[in-house]
């Protein structure tokens, strides 16, 4: 490997596949057999963005620091998750949990808790500069959601859902096969597309204030993000939720939309409704065995729910 290629591979990856014997080859390395399975692969674009692709199992923790953490850049983190192919995807994830979609946070957040790369994992973790996007746009009295990622001086966390288009994105990253002399152009496009795509989705949450967030809140939200997800039949009660958060429901409801973009009943109704396109689509159940499994007892109501969502009725979207 040549030192102009060495350059563009994150350090980070360097320190991993040293730790475990393997050889880095074109930005990624093989996991060894007595490790676990699965690859790493990272890509320097440029000083203001990187890339780093994890689909692996490791057998035991491996701790790594990384040597690039600088607690004086201000950088925007993208988490993508549960977006590879199920054919290329390493670890089974309940179908409640295994929705596609991406972490956003600021440098302020400890980022070690919620975007690991050392870990068995199964993600695409970007980081950008907060001054390069800015050089990008102006955001300013436009979007106070894109305004405090761009002043990153506060620590905030934000949960996106993936929709198609998006995940066609990540699947050309994942799969598309591109020569050597192309590889580092089309992945920082496709890199930049992913994020300008989901700043476009930021944009239009509705929130005027944003409030700092804390690691308790964050793991207590997340947990009870679960607990909703859990059981898709039973709608989420807000105070029986606040007693399992310790929390008020104002405070739970206020930082649950934050970082969601969504209430409560509307974040859990859109999971509610994913699911059963996939219970349609993929495991071919009739209409009512999904509408009666997802909790529903009026199969006319499920139908309105559901064409609300994917603007078709259940029986259409069955047999597209």
């Amino acid at each position: 490997m040549n030192k102009c290629k060495q350059q563009t591979v994150p350090a980070i990856l360097k320190i991993l596949a040293y730790l475990l014997g393997a050889e880095i080859k074109d930005h990624r390395f093989e996991i060894p057999e007595k490790y676990g399975r699965g690859y790493c692969a990272g890509f320097v674009f440029n000083e203001h963005i990187r890339m780093i692709i994890s689909n692996y199992e490791l057998n035991g923790d491996i701790p790594v620091e990384n040597p690039e953490t600088d607690p004086c850049k201000r950088i925007i983190f993208f988490k993508f998750q549960n977006i590879f192919p199920k054919t290329g995807t390493l670890q089974p994830v309940p179908q409640s949990e295994g929705m596609p979609s991406v972490l956003i946070a600021t440098s302020r957040i400890n980022t070690n808790e919620i975007i690991s790369i050392h870990t068995n994992t199964a993600t695409i973790n970007i980081e950008v500069d907060a001054d390069y996007l800015k050089g990008l746009f102006d955001l300013s009295g436009k979007s106070p959601v894109l305004e405090s990622l761009q002043q990153n001086t506060q620590p905030l966390l934000f949960e996106q859902l993936i929709y198609p288009s998006l995940q066609k994105i990540v699947d050309e990253i994942v799969t598309e096969k591109v020569g050597e002399v192309f590889e580092l152009f089309f992945l920082r496009i496709k890199a930049e597309e992913l994020i300008c795509r989901l700043l476009m989705e930021l944009e239009k949450r509705e929130e005027k204030h944003l409030y700092a967030l804390n690691s308790q809140d964050i793991q207590t939200i997340c947990r009870i993000k679960k607990q909703i997800i859990k059981s898709l039949e039973v709608p989420p009660v807000i105070n029986d939720l606040a007693v399992s958060a310790g929390m008020s429901p104002t405070k739970l409801k206020r930082i649950f939309k934050q970082i969601f973009g969504n209430s409560i009943f509307n974040y859990y109704q859109e999971f509610r409704m994913q699911e059963a396109a996939r219970l349609l689509k993929e495991e071919k159940l009739s209409v009512s065995d999904v509408g009666y499994r997802l909790g529903f007892t009026n199969l006319s109501h499920f139908s309105r729910i559901f064409r609300k969502h994917t603007g078709m009725k259940p029986k259409q979207y069955s047999r597209t």
